[in-house]
């Protein structure tokens, strides 16, 4: 995004500013692809949702890796309510993969899935037109590429998933979560990040509040309100979040059909669960992939009672 032409940007604007064009673009996909699919909603489609820096990207590129889901990608942007529309004379050059922006070992093209779904769902003011549109959407997706199940990374969908398990009731949702600290830390740092590189250009703050992408920056909206810490540069605000957001999903949803949460650090060092991974999700048993996890030393000042109440979560979180 830090490498868009002006006429990119502009695009961009185009596409992703005005709900109205947004959903006029997503009305003529509809009429020129849209065609029925038998039993959509009964699939296993998959919902990635949770806190970010849980581990979302590296699942998601896991499953997708199993080639067995639809999703969007990098390619779609910025046509994400009419991808199959102007697939058809956009045509984009190939690009080398290059690391993110986090600056966190991920590295991406224009073939690469992404969180992308927000544009969707942030086009519509309630959850009845949600209820309208979801099912026409994900078929376009699933047209488009040719798959019948559906694949999203969404972070703001851990507040929708009675709303989408109504709507497709068979869907599975992975909910990754991470040694708290050691997670906390890690949203700090990309906060801090990201307010260093929208400072630097203007266009990254409005192309992440176009894709809803408010985590981290100078756009960072809180997922609870704060109840002790409201300073964003202290850790202590991450790790009230960290709690707040976890005792939400513990609370509300740990009992729903198909909600599963996952331990990240197991995922990279336990092969059972790994495998017990795959088998939630009815993916090949020989298909392989590498998690790695990073430990950072922290020596930050911590509210002991917090980190307590936190790291007590976590543990009854990993026996689940």
């Amino acid at each position: 995004m830090n490498n868009y032409s002006f006429i990119q940007q502009q695009l961009h604007h185009i596409c992703l500013g005005n709900n109205f064009l947004k959903k006029s673009f997503f009305e003529i996909e509809k009429l020129i692809f849209y065609q029925k699919i038998q039993n959509i909603e009964n699939q296993k489609h998959v919902f990635i949702s949770g806190l970010p820096r849980s581990g979302t990207t590296v699942i998601l590129q896991f499953v997708y890796n199993s080639k067995e889901y639809a999703s969007l990608t990098y390619n779609d942007m910025p046509f994400i309510m009419a991808p199959s529309l102007f697939s058809k004379f956009y045509k984009r050059k190939l690009v080398p993969k290059k690391e993110r922006m986090h600056s966190d070992g991920l590295f991406y093209d224009l073939s690469t899935p992404e969180a992308f779904d927000e544009v969707f769902f942030s086009s519509f003011n309630t959850n009845e037109e949600i209820q309208e549109n979801l099912i026409d959407y994900i078929s376009l997706v699933l047209i488009k590429y040719k798959k019948n199940k559906y694949l999203s990374k969404n972070n703001t969908n851990y507040k929708r998933i009675s709303l989408i398990q109504n709507i497709l009731p068979n869907s599975i949702f992975i909910i990754p979560f991470r040694n708290p600290l050691q997670h906390s830390f890690s949203l700090l740092n990309q906060h801090k990040n990201f307010i260093n590189l929208q400072n630097k250009d203007k266009f990254i703050l409005k192309y992440m509040n176009y894709l809803g992408h408010n985590e981290f920056g100078n756009n960072h909206q809180s997922w609870f309100k704060p109840i002790k810490y409201n300073n964003f540069d202290d850790i202590n605000y991450w790790l009230e979040q960290w709690l707040l957001f976890y005792q939400n999903i513990i609370n509300n949803f740990q009992s729903f059909k198909n909600c599963n949460l996952i331990c990240y650090e197991k995922l990279c060092y336990n092969n059972d669960y790994f495998n017990k991974i795959k088998s939630i999700l009815k993916l090949n048993e020989n298909l392989d992939f590498k998690f790695r996890n990073s430990q950072q030393n922290i020596t930050l000042s911590v509210d002991n009672n917090l980190l307590l109440d936190c790291n007590k979560l976590y543990d009854t979180m990993k026996t689940k």
